[in-house]
């Protein structure tokens, strides 16, 4: 068993785990998505607050923003669902359901975004491998329904970085996305070929793909230098508009600003794999990295860029970390997720956690270097 995913409930002390029984076949492995809410009094670490046992493999997770009992999930088979865990018999409350209009490939990503129209309603956002990038919303009757989408096709590519040789019509199956916190227009994309693509929701140029109810845009408006293999994550800096990280399968580290193409420090953490990225919710310049070498890696960029302000081995066998996740409700908590099958929560120092004075003028200092 392997922990892949895990989700962190803005609104209650609530975190999510995939747990995925490994058996050589990604198509009919099961998964149970498991929560523990961590300010229940007696918590129990082997006993999950909730377990949704499904029959498909679970790829990724998201909590929804105001509800926290709902989750959506993409699955391997490139299905999107959406539980309620707080219905025991039968949580699961919508499925896409596999046709023309949906996903033929795993998703590896999926996130609840609020409506641009007036009605301001919470659509599920999901993204897969089949390179495209699709909105749904929920229609009370147990469907998931196409709203919107977008499609990654090579032909239609900002040509500002020169592209491997690929058919015009290949799709770029997407392996990672984050949307810039401070403009929801805009978000990053990693690519399986390593691009890493700003692209906008406000796009109209449709893509030049055929099939489905919905016509899908082209979102790519910048393509940055490349990793050298797939993006594993992406995560837009809550503090900065222009700054985001990416992790990928070379074990680099790149810290972009969306106004060039080459990363402003790219950083070689591993020698195998990097699995996941993410920046503190509460510090700046901060950002944790997860290795396939069973090692979580925490940076302060106001101590050092080159050296880790901390270093934990996650498990003695080396097996990789595939998740982590800070607790927006605890800052101080860090969760991580391991091949092992095992959960560990650390609790970081005040060093980690407590904003400096200077800290965003740092940060601002950082991106005005790579503008000029």
């Amino acid at each position: 068993m392997e922990v892949c995913f895990s989700a962190y409930s803005t609104v209650m002390n609530l975190i999510k785990f995939v747990f995925r029984l490994e058996d050589g076949d990604w198509s009919t492995e099961k998964s149970y998505v498991c929560s523990w809410n961590l300010d229940r009094r007696g918590l129990d670490p082997i006993r999950p607050s909730t377990v949704i046992d499904v029959s498909s493999a679970v790829m990724c997770l998201a909590f929804h923003p105001v509800e926290p009992s709902l989750i959506a999930g993409g699955l391997y088979n490139g299905e999107v669902l959406v539980w309620n865990s707080s219905k025991s018999d039968d949580p699961l409350i919508a499925r896409s359901g596999i046709s023309d209009d949906t996903h033929r490939e795993p998703v590896y990503q999926v996130q609840w975004i609020q409506s641009s129209s007036r009605s301001n309603r919470i659509h599920v956002l999901s993204a897969s491998t089949d390179g495209k990038i699709l909105i749904w919303q929920m229609d009370g009757r147990g469907r998931l329904v196409l709203q919107d989408g977008f499609a990654l096709i090579v032909q239609q590519m900002p040509r500002n970085i020169k592209l491997h040789k690929a058919r015009e019509d290949t799709l770029f199956g997407v392996t990672s996305l984050s949307f810039s916190h401070l403009d929801k227009t805009v978000f990053i994309a990693g690519v399986e070929g390593g691009y890493v693509l700003k692209c906008s929701t406000e796009v109209l140029t449709h893509a030049t793909l055929g099939s489905g109810s919905v016509p899908l845009k082209a979102p790519a408006q910048f393509t940055f230098s490349p990793h050298r293999g797939p993006v594993h994550a992406v995560d837009c800096s809550p503090f900065h508009r222009n700054l985001f990280l990416t992790a990928g399968t070379d074990g680099h580290v790149h810290l972009y600003s969306m106004l060039q193409a080459e990363p402003v420090l790219s950083l070689q953490l591993s020698q195998s794999y990097l699995f996941s990225v993410c920046w503190s919710s509460v510090r700046p310049l901060v950002f944790a990295a997860a290795t396939g070498e069973g090692t979580v890696l925490i940076f302060d960029l106001g101590q050092s860029s080159l050296c880790p302000a901390v270093s934990i081995e996650q498990n003695a066998k080396k097996k990789p970390v595939y998740c982590l996740a800070f607790n927006p409700k605890q800052p101080e908590l860090l969760a991580a997720g391991n091949a092992e099958g095992s959960v560990k929560i650390w609790q970081l120092s005040a060093e980690l956690t407590k904003q400096g004075p200077r800290e965003v003028t740092v940060l601002e200092q950082l991106a005005n270097e790579v503008a000029d």
